[in-house]
């Protein structure tokens, strides 16, 4: 089933300063940017704070420390983020280091590139003074192996049967600061099980994350060869542009998935946007994703309108 086009569900319009998060997880997350956001600190600063949280979380098994590995029981993370002026910075396949996030700021900082991936990558982190780690906890070894042994096959496809999301709950954040600047971070361990070297859509300014200080910024969720296909993220911002809200300019991004590939509807991928005056709004393809959000009146966690009615 299909629905028509979606209004903004803001509350609170213009409200500033504010974040949202993807997923759940984006409530810890959000409170973390809070604190800096509400003593009038830098939205770049609240949004590497703000998801080094679920990447430190082993609980949060598609982030960082925890995340679900590849089929060779290796955990590789992808992250990256931007700040209203334009600059990013990236990571991609990086092992070993917890906070990738905070590699990608460097990588913008310290570098003259936009990517730095695998083996590159971890020596720019260990040179910088991150610390090399164990990322597969002990829990996920043992699911890990389990997977193994059933000689499952890897799937990218939402698990419709037991009507379940799962496998796809990358984060991304969204925050304007006292001053009116916007950033945005995404990070992730990507796909349970992913063949060894694949990358999504994360870590690829313009597909999983885009901001643009004088529009707003966007971040996507879900299976990334989608986003990728159709760089979502960029095109929210880009619809935003031409005057649609962010709840519209979701919606639009996913009615061109639906219209571009032929099994989109195996799969779930949602977007959240944030225009420069502080509207809010989101889209996805299946039910059952969320987003969180906070401002000085509100600490939520919403449903997002879905493209597919029913599972």
């Amino acid at each position: 089933m299909k629905n028509g086009v979606s209004q903004s569900r803001n509350p609170s319009t213009g409200s500033i300063p504010i974040v949202i998060s993807t997923w759940n997880h984006g409530l810890p997350a959000n409170e973390a940017a809070w604190i800096i956001l509400s003593e009038g600190g830098y939205s770049l600063d609240a949004v590497e704070a703000g998801v080094r949280v679920p990447e430190a979380d082993p609980e949060v098994i598609t982030v960082g420390y925890g995340g679900i590995p590849d089929a060779n029981g290796s955990v590789t993370l992808d992250a990256c983020i931007m700040d209203e002026k334009g600059r990013a910075g990236s990571v991609t396949y990086l092992e070993h280091i917890i906070h990738p996030i905070s590699v990608a700021r460097l990588v913008m900082e310290k570098t003259p590139h936009v990517m730095l991936s695998g083996k590159g990558a971890l020596e720019f982190a260990v040179e910088n003074g991150f610390k090399k780690e164990n990322l597969l906890t002990p829990k996920m070894k043992e699911t890990w192996k389990k997977w193994k042994k059933e000689k499952r096959e890897f799937s990218s496809k939402i698990n419709i049967e037991n009507q379940v999301l799962e496998n796809h709950d990358t984060i991304g954040m969204l925050a304007i600061d006292k001053e009116g600047r916007i950033s945005g971070a995404c990070t992730t361990s990507g796909m349970g099980y992913k063949m060894p070297g694949r990358v999504g859509d994360s870590p690829i300014i313009g597909a999983g994350l885009f901001v643009d200080g004088e529009i707003g910024g966007a971040t996507a969720t879900g299976t990334g060869e989608l986003v990728m296909k159709t760089l979502g993220s960029f095109l929210v911002v880009e619809l935003m542009r031409n005057g649609m809200s962010p709840a519209e300019a979701c919606e639009q991004a996913v009615k061109r998935i639906a219209k571009k590939i032929p099994d989109y509807q195996q799969h779930q991928v949602g977007f959240i946007a944030l225009s420069k005056s502080g509207e809010y709004g989101s889209f996805c393809i299946q039910p059952g994703f969320n987003f969180a959000v906070k401002t000085n009146s509100l600490t939520t966690l919403e449903d997002s309108e879905a493209w597919v009615k029913t599972l």
